[in-house]
């Protein structure tokens, strides 16, 4: 599951292939280093504005690698790290890999997701230690210098490539970083520049980045004929539905529709698959439809967040209710696919709004039922909850009962087996007295008898009860020879498959006598 804490580690390869200059149209010349640290610098602002909530951490690598920030917010940090970047030795990936699933691991453990960025020109490096060498001899090594990919945890890689494609498959530098994209489990991308090397066609490639996994995700939450524009952050991800025929990813509407409210308890703790703050978007629209005729009067108006800061947002008054009734509103993600929207507590001052996907389906929480079927509780017959909130109509009871809520009978071992054929026996010399256990136990027996296919042991049960006839006392009541009699013809007509007899839900009824009560 993912959670809302949301990952990413930059790490950068700091020589540069001996700083091979890059001639720009103005006759400036530049290193691929300070490309790549525009490049950098790019992305980080658009983080700080749009992705503020990111975690992200920066790292140097050479035949050694170094932590020049720790996992932070603080995108100047960030870019002051770039700033001072020092020049390094030789290429070695595998180096660096390794050291980002130890700090990674250290500081959030491997239950969380991350984005790992790797930016290179493209140099796999020379001889032992370089990433085709790694490659290479990956599965000739022991469990103590194992190459670190996959991560222990969830990992998507982008490889921001400071070279074209035509330059990168003038050697095998492309097979092998499309390898090594592969062994990190194929979730992510390899980006090149497209066109001459310059600023602008590396502006691009990252904006190519931005647009693929860093782009924010806004969309509207109505609730009648209330509505409010939020962010869900991280953004959501698609989610293929394995049981399909032909499975499709399912994305999360732009629209997010309240269905309702109900109460936690009734909701329990359901499983989810990933759980996303909801931030409400400050809109200021007055700025928006003022003229161009009036620009001068803007000095002395309040900004657009100090305008929004005093508008009524329903975003704000449905995080305050939900936290004081106590409840939970169902909303609607797409065609057959829900969530909910939930208060959870940071501290105790404060709190945010968080929304949690369920898995796509109608009932995706058993105990409720399928989600379009519920309903107000004005439009029931009689209050569900009592007057006095006393009862609850969850769990829904499932119309067909379900397999682990039976007793059922396991003949895992073969003294299983023996048991209950020898508890069947004990009832027969008890009988009359426990002719209703002992049918009990011979039709359980049956049962499972049936759907195992075991004939042989309804034809083996049967000649014990014949058997046990013959050895019956003196003394015995008249009735037991009749029951024990009719019980092992009816398991010998069951035994041949082929009869009426042998109808599962057929269940085997004593026989009515003379002796009989």
């Amino acid at each position: 599951m993912r959670f809302f804490q949301h990952f990413t580690f930059f790490f950068l390869f700091p020589q540069w292939e001996q700083m091979r200059k890059v001639s720009l149209d103005s006759n400036e010349e530049f290193q691929r280093k300070n490309l790549a640290v525009h490049g950098l610098n790019m992305l980080f602002e658009h983080m700080a504005s749009n992705y503020r909530l990111e975690f992200t951490a920066l790292m140097a690598f050479s035949s050694l690698w170094e932590l020049l920030v720790p996992f932070t917010r603080d995108y100047n940090a960030l870019q002051e790290a770039l700033s001072s970047l020092e020049d390094y030795d030789k290429t070695c990936i595998e180096s660096a890999l390794h050291g980002v699933s130890n700090v990674f691991q250290q500081e959030w453990g491997s239950t969380c997701a991350c984005q790992v960025i790797l930016v290179t020109d493209g140099s796999l490096g020379i001889g032992k230690g370089s990433l085709r060498h790694s490659l290479q001899t990956m599965k000739q090594r022991g469990e103590d210098k194992k190459f670190p990919l996959p991560f222990p945890f969830s990992t998507k890689m982008y490889i921001m490539c400071v070279a074209s494609a035509e330059e990168l498959q003038m050697t095998d530098a492309l097979d092998n970083l499309e390898e090594l994209l592969r062994l990190s489990g194929g979730d992510g991308q390899i980006f090149t520049v497209e066109g001459p090397l310059c600023m602008k066609s590396v502006h691009a490639m990252f904006g190519r980045l931005i647009d693929y996994a860093y782009s924010p995700f806004h969309a509207v939450l109505h609730c009648g004929n209330l509505s409010s524009d939020v962010q869900v952050f991280p953004r959501p991800e698609p989610v293929v539905v394995d049981e399909e025929v032909e499975p499709m990813p399912k994305t999360v509407n732009t629209d997010l529709e309240i269905m309702g409210f109900i109460e936690i308890a009734d909701i329990s703790s359901p499983p989810v698959i990933s759980r996303h703050l909801v931030l409400p978007i400050a809109v200021n629209k007055e700025v928006d439809e003022v003229g161009a005729g009036a620009t001068d009067d803007l000095d002395d108006e309040p900004s657009a967040s100090q305008v929004a800061g005093k508008s009524p947002n329903f975003c704000v008054l449905l995080h305050g209710s939900l936290k004081v009734e106590g409840m939970v509103a169902l909303v609607q993600l797409g065609p057959e696919w829900y969530g909910m929207l939930y208060s959870q507590a940071d501290s105790k001052k404060k709190s945010n709004l968080m929304m949690s996907l369920f898995e796509p389906g109608s009932e995706p929480l058993p105990w409720l039922g399928k989600i379009s079927q519920l309903g107000p509780i004005s439009e029931a017959a009689e209050n569900p909850y009592g007057e006095d909130d006393s009862k609850s109509p969850f769990p829904v009871q499932p119309q067909v009962k379900r397999s682990y809520a039976q007793n059922v009978t396991v003949w895992i071992k073969a003294s299983g087996l023996q048991t209950d054929v020898q508890k069947i026996l004990r009832n027969a010399r008890k009988l009359p007295d426990k002719t209703q256990t002992f049918y009990k136990e011979l039709n359980r027996l049956r049962k499972a008898a049936l759907a195992f296919g075991f004939w042989e042991l309804l034809k083996g049960v049967a000649d014990l009860l014949e058997r046990e006839c013959t050895m019956l006392p003196d003394s015995a009541h008249p009735d037991a020879a009749f029951q024990l009699s009719h019980a092992a013809q009816q398991l010998k007509l069951a035994s041949t498959g082929d009869s009426q007899y042998a109808a599962f839900d057929h269940n085997i009824a004593p026989m009515h006598t003379d002796f009989s009560s």
